[in-house]
């Protein structure tokens, strides 16, 4: 009998895991959007930035909020009431779910309106928690995909990543970082935005009130990576509507020639890719500040990550990390 329930166990446990890859392997040829709010108003920009990037079938939009692990609602009647109707209609009073309708308001100001697709309820357990992750999922007809999350985390950071994980995520959009700790005490500390953009696996979009500017500010150095980011960051701005700068820096006369030359391959590159680009620049001085600089007149200013580790940054520095905290416009770090 123990023989039989353990073929049983195991056959159920390989058939989830088979489901999963097949809907892993889905939502890879989709581009997903992970946009991440908490109780603030402010925090909704990430929801118009989203719906603003996403706007073709193609695209899925998934709104996050975080709660940490029970916040005195230990009812069983909780449970069961999330169990038969979705979060927004259970009549729950929780920040959580008063800023994902809040969200949905702003997707339909934003001209996504989902009101009249059919929707999906979904609840699972989660840390023991009596509200657990609960999501509303919204689906069009042509199969594009709206998600509004709850999700219980023993903090917002884990939660965020732990949700990327169950993605995967093309680009998540977080608000502007409260704090930012410097390389040594981000070894014991470090805020929100900085863990999830340090840590993320996918591009980053650090989203500020730059929403009434215009144009993706994309940073050049010439190096493959580099170049690999220009092409992604200007397909999203070419959908998204918005004109291409192309900018590089050197960081003295000498190495004028090289910065011109990076803008001139990153500009071919888009051409070829029949992606307009409105302007090219080319500035003498320390990267990080001229972009910041210079950067800060555009809507989003488009940084490669240079995919370096925590002590890494600490011996040789971070020009992308310095841009997205210095920054006075959004910053696209792009991985």
């Amino acid at each position: 009998m123990l023989f039989s329930r353990s073929i049983l166990s195991d056959r159920q446990e390989a058939a989830v895991q088979k489901t999963l890859q097949t809907l892993r392997a889905q939502r890879r040829s989709r581009f997903r959007v992970l946009a991440c709010i908490d109780d603030t108003e402010e925090s909704l920009v990430t929801v118009r930035f989203a719906a603003r990037f996403a706007v073709q079938d193609s695209c899925d939009l998934i709104v996050l909020f975080v709660r940490p692990i029970d916040s005195g609602l230990q009812s069983g009647g909780l449970q069961v009431r999330l169990a038969r109707e979705n979060m927004l209609e259970a009549g729950i009073d929780l920040p959580g779910v008063r800023y994902l309708k809040r969200a949905l308001e702003v997707l339909g100001q934003e001209g996504l309106d989902v009101a009249g697709w059919p929707r999906e309820a979904e609840r699972s357990e989660a840390w023991g928690d009596s509200v657990g992750d609960n999501k509303l999922e919204f689906r069009s007809p042509e199969g594009r995909s709206v998600v509004l999350k709850l999700k219980t985390a023993p903090d917002v950071a884990n939660g965020i990543l732990d949700q990327y994980e169950l993605g995967p995520y093309n680009l998540i959009i977080m608000g502007e970082p409260s704090r930012w700790s410097g390389e040594i005490m981000a070894f014991f500390r470090s805020g929100i935005v900085q863990t999830v953009t340090t840590m993320a696996p996918c591009s980053v979009l650090v989203a500020r009130d730059s929403l009434a500017r215009k144009g993706f500010f994309i940073c050049t150095d010439g190096s493959s990576r580099s170049m690999q980011a220009v092409r992604r960051a200007a397909v999203l701005a070419h959908v998204a509507g918005e004109p291409v700068t192309l900018f590089s820096a050197a960081d003295s006369e000498a190495g004028r020639p090289a910065a011109e030359e990076a803008v001139a391959n990153a500009r071919a590159l888009l051409k070829a890719m029949k992606i307009e680009v409105a302007e090219t620049r080319v500035a003498v001085g320390r990267a990080a500040e001229e972009i910041v600089e210079i950067g800060s007149l555009y809507r989003v200013i488009v940084v490669t990550d240079e995919g370096r580790s925590r002590v890494q940054r600490l011996m040789r520095g971070s020009t992308a990390t310095e841009v997205v905290r210095k920054a006075r416009t959004s910053v696209l770090d792009v991985r």
